[in-house]
């Protein structure tokens, strides 16, 4: 079968492997979607750890076509969503239920073999059914989706509040419609792009910025800015220096501000203790998405999450190698591999 292999930074290439077998409590699945994460585009430029050779993909879905020894729960032919982050269930993190904290925290796609391959092997217990009609591009934002509805989570949004989503990728579109979902009356979107403001706007955005037309922080925060004295939640989405800078200076006095979006390593941000103290901001970090992939299906299988305007191309898994390697075109959103 086809894969495409990390062998180390910098080196991303399709290549012919064999195709795995199943192990007790494992399912093997023919991948039918799998989307280009910003998290595969960081691990190629050794900007994110992983373990290689190993095949990337760690947003994919698909259909169970072998059972291993001792699989319940699952039949040959479902459709699945697969959640790449396995805990190992023992240490101090998982005992205390914070399993995306884990110690020894393994993630499909990153430390054992993923989705941009025809076919991918996974614990019975990372897969999680899908409807048989549902289109498996959708089935591929269900981790993506899973991730966000962690950070909406930790934002503890109320209804009538007021959210700012800083960046209009796939995280900052989906955080837009889960902010509206909790019952956020004004939701504004930042970005620099027209056509995804307004694709923000058609999701349920109230408000959009073009923070490149001015002082965003006056146009947002400020006496006649469009949230006066801040928002109740800023989520960070973009994962840029300049949108975490800006985010505690668009939060309102005793605000929440979450760091969603991901950015390599050694990046640095300068804040201000005192402001933060002074107006007892909380500044809070979310990672992955611990125990919300099924909810982030049953999202996605019930409608209630649009994504199919999230889709900017589908490509070839031969094409895949060769995405990863460049940067993101503009515009884009997100690319979902196809293997067949």
């Amino acid at each position: 079968m086809r894969a495409v292999r990390f062998n180390a930074v910098g080196r991303l290439a399709l290549e012919e492997v064999g195709r795995p077998e199943p192990g007790p409590g494992e399912v093997l699945v023919r991948v039918e979607a799998a989307g280009i994460c910003g998290t595969d585009r960081h691990i190629f430029a050794g900007e994110f750890s992983a373990k290689p050779p190993v095949t990337l993909g760690h947003e994919f879905c698909g259909i169970v076509e072998a059972l291993g020894d001792s699989v319940s729960g699952l039949s040959l032919g479902d459709r699945i969503t697969v959640d790449p982050n396995i805990a190992c269930g023992r240490c101090a993190m998982c005992r205390a239920g914070r399993v995306n904290l884990c110690e020894s925290l393994v993630a499909i796609g990153i430390h054992r073999d993923g989705g941009f391959a025809d076919y991918a092997v996974v614990p019975q217990g990372q897969a999680f059914r899908l409807p048989e009609n549902l289109d498996p591009l959708h089935g591929a934002f269900c981790e993506p989706l899973a991730c966000c509805i962690h950070g909406v989570d930790m934002a503890a949004i109320k209804p009538g509040q007021s959210v700012v989503v800083l960046g209009g990728g796939v995280i900052g579109m989906l955080v837009v419609q889960l902010a509206k979902l909790a019952g956020a009356d004004r939701v504004a979107l930042s970005t620099r792009q027209a056509a995804k403001r307004r694709l923000a706007e058609e999701l349920g955005a109230t408000d959009t910025i073009d923070p490149s037309a001015g002082n965003v922080i006056a146009a947002i925060s400020g006496a006649s800015g469009l949230l006066p004295g801040g928002a109740d939640v800023v989520i960070e989405c973009a994962g840029v220096p300049e949108t975490v800078s800006q985010a505690p200076w668009l939060a309102r006095r005793g605000g929440t501000v979450v760091i969603l979006g991901v950015l390599a390593p050694d990046v640095r941000v300068e804040i201000s203790p005192f402001d933060v103290l002074l107006r007892e901001l909380k500044i809070l970090g979310s990672f992955v998405n611990p125990f919300t992939q099924g909810r982030s299906a049953e999202l996605i299988s019930s409608g209630a999450v649009t994504v199919e305007t999230l889709i900017s191309r589908r490509v070839r898994l031969s094409e895949a190698a060769g995405i990863i390697a460049a940067p993101a075109p503009s515009g884009e959103i997100r690319a979902i591999v196809v293997p067949d």
